[in-house]
């Protein structure tokens, strides 16, 4: 039993010296920034020379609000933020005053009914139980802006659950859509520990039809599962139709670029449903530590 007379620590927490500090009084040595406590003073983090630091911090915070919130496993949702919901396509084409924009519009049109399989598809993942040891697993996830993005954290939203939304800095103003729940609405610089936190707890993978972002994170896995740097995990792939008119995957097989099995990497799908059944069968025949298959997940 530990001595109740013992103390659990006898050096000042670091928040307790950080308010000492500030009260200090003022003179020449205390104003200089040199006098500052290194991590409360912003010109020596942001410095170029504290770059593998930044790095370090990046990818230590989002770890530990994870962890904190008891998340196991994610849904990561992928895709466009230009597709809007289908009421919102009905008035970009009711705006269209030329022929290109009406095409675009139309293809929108087209594209916007994956708002309503994403939102979906997130419901039912954000409705499984917690695992046996009280961890979330399959926490809807998504970079945290509109569209597509938006959707998947809608879904969660209307099961009462919670879910992630991993933005990042750029140029123009942005915000995180206001589906994504507040203490698990996390911000990037770097683009490269954006894409890492998108795959660490990543257990299922749905991709929509996208532009550069899309194809830059799908394609990202779909090399690390190809090279073995990562183990499979469902990558469904909704809209054959998109995927197979920009991309042509059989092309890179008879190129020679690609092997035949490359292609099993990933799955076509088209509804919620389908997607949700193909990650409860990848689940249903994993095998446990005790050596017996796992049942049906959720």
């Amino acid at each position: 039993m530990t001595d109740p007379k013992v103390p659990d620590r006898v050096f000042a927490r670091a928040a307790d010296d950080a308010q000492t500090a500030k009260a200090q009084l003022s003179t020449p040595q205390t104003e200089d920034p040199a006098y500052r406590l290194a991590f409360q003073d912003m010109d020596f983090l942001l410095r170029e020379d504290l770059r593998p630091v930044r790095f370090q911090l990046e990818l230590l915070k989002p770890a530990l609000v994870l962890e904190e919130a008891n998340i196991a496993s994610t849904f990561v949702f992928y895709g466009s933020a230009r597709i809007p919901e289908p009421e919102k396509a009905q008035s970009l084409l009711a705006a269209a005053t030329d022929d290109s924009s009406r095409r675009i519009a139309q293809s929108l049109v087209a594209k916007s009914k994956y708002y309503d399989v994403a939102r979906d598809l997130a419901r039912l993942a954000s409705a499984c139980p917690t695992d046996e040891a009280g961890r979330r697993q399959f926490v809807v996830c998504s970079g945290g802006g509109p569209s597509i993005m938006e959707a998947a954290n809608r879904g969660a939203t209307d099961v009462g659950a919670e879910s992630i939304g991993l933005n990042i800095v750029l140029p123009h103003e942005q915000a995180p859509n206001v589906y994504v729940t507040p203490r698990l609405s996390l911000q990037f610089h770097y683009f490269a520990l954006r894409k890492m936190h998108f795959l660490l707890h990543a257990r299922a993978l749905a991709a929509f039809p996208g532009g550069y972002g899309t194809f830059d994170e799908l394609f990202e896995l779909l090399c690390l599962i190809q090279t073995g740097k990562i183990e499979p995990i469902p990558v469904l792939l909704f809209g054959r139709d998109f995927w197979t008119r920009v991309v042509n995957f059989e092309a890179l097989v008879e190129e020679g670029v690609v092997s035949q099995r490359d292609l099993d990497i990933f799955t076509f799908v088209e509804t919620a449903d389908e997607a949700w059944a193909y990650v409860r069968n990848f689940y249903s025949g994993q095998v446990g530590p005790d050596g017996r298959a796992l049942g049906p997940i959720c």
